[in-house]
């Protein structure tokens, strides 16, 4: 009995993250297949294909799309932070896969993490920098 190459590859991992939302991936090698907390990546993403294309990029610039199943665990913020959080998570476990997929990624931008997120409320003022209307009298 002979094992396939692919059956002897290990899972390889990566974290990203992305305003409030925390996604972790696991690339496993099959057949191109994506879910995400137990559902089919589609159907979690509610069928919009800019999120679905959104996390699929790092794969196709490396021609990795229909190689590797996706297994994604995240949590926080809504379907766009969500989806974002599970592109760097792509790219990084791509990285992690071998190292030379490393320049083409970075010079694309797929493993810069955005750290932008929502500025908190101070006190006095209505929102993070809004203040109340000003009255002279």
């Amino acid at each position: 009995m002979s094992l396939l190459a692919s059956e002897t590859k290990s899972p390889y991992f990566g974290i990203g993250r992305r305003k409030t939302s925390v996604a972790k991936v696991s690339l496993v090698p099959g057949t191109g297949t994506t879910i995400i907390n137990q559902k089919q990546g589609e159907k979690y993403l509610q069928f919009n294909s800019q999120y679905i294309n959104a996390f699929k990029i790092p794969l196709k610039r490396c021609g990795l799309e229909n190689v590797y199943d996706l297994h994604i665990n995240t949590h926080g913020g809504g379907l766009k932070g969500q989806s974002e959080a599970i592109k760097l998570g792509v790219a990084r476990a791509i990285c992690y896969m071998s190292y030379e997929n490393r320049a083409s990624l970075k010079s694309q931008g797929f493993l810069t993490r955005d750290a932008r997120c929502k500025e908190r409320k101070k006190y006095g003022l209505k929102k993070a920098r809004k203040a109340p209307q000003f009255s002279k009298r």
